[in-house]
């Protein structure tokens, strides 16, 4: 009887830790999404791009507090205030990935449909930007491959994908998990 009641109250941990994913996963990707649509919309109506970057990763942070809330929130509402490193991390990657994958699903909208020649004038604008007053040509003809590279792979949609993905994982979809699950790691006391 009692491997039952505890087998049950595993399930349900189970059932609220995927509903606090989704739902903060969700609020995240949103809130995400939002900034860059706006950022976007800035873009399009000012050429340089550092406003807008801004804004993007502002919103990421902001959206990225979801990370922190839902792993606080299953600790502590559903789990008697314990969670370990493993668990929290589990809960705030999955929380970002969601997050993430809304993000991506969005620029590729925007993108695609709105926005197609972005690379071109991303690419443009960093170019001019160069200093060519302190960087030799050979600085310049490897920023301007470099560049030149990725409108390149900007051409695939896969592409595109992937490395949408590295924008928001990398920076802060790895490692704001990481920090919340160490801030927030609680072992039960005896």
């Amino acid at each position: 009887m009692k491997s039952k009641i505890h087998e049950h109250e595993k399930n349900n941990l189970k059932t609220v830790s995927k509903k606090i994913i989704i739902t903060h996963g969700l609020i995240a990707g949103f809130i995400v999404a939002a900034f860059m649509v706006y950022g976007t919309y800035s873009h399009m109506t000012n050429e340089n791009f550092e406003p807008s970057m801004f804004l993007g990763y502002t919103g990421m942070l902001i959206a990225y507090l979801f990370v922190f809330l839902g792993i606080k929130n299953f600790r502590d509402k559903h789990n008697n205030g314990i969670i370990s490193f493993g668990k929290a991390l589990k809960i705030g990657y999955w929380i970002s990935f969601i997050a993430a994958t809304i993000y991506v699903g969005v620029w590729l909208i925007e993108y695609y449909c709105f926005f197609p020649d972005f690379m071109d004038k991303f690419v443009e604008g960093s170019l001019k930007k160069l200093d060519k007053a302190t960087m030799t040509a050979a600085e310049i003809k490897a920023k301007t491959d470099e560049m030149n590279m990725y409108k390149e792979l900007y051409k695939n949609p896969i592409w595109v994908i992937l490395l949408t993905y590295m924008e928001i994982l990398v920076p802060i979809g790895l490692l704001v998990p990481l920090i919340c699950a160490l801030i927030l790691k609680k072992k039960e006391t005896v």
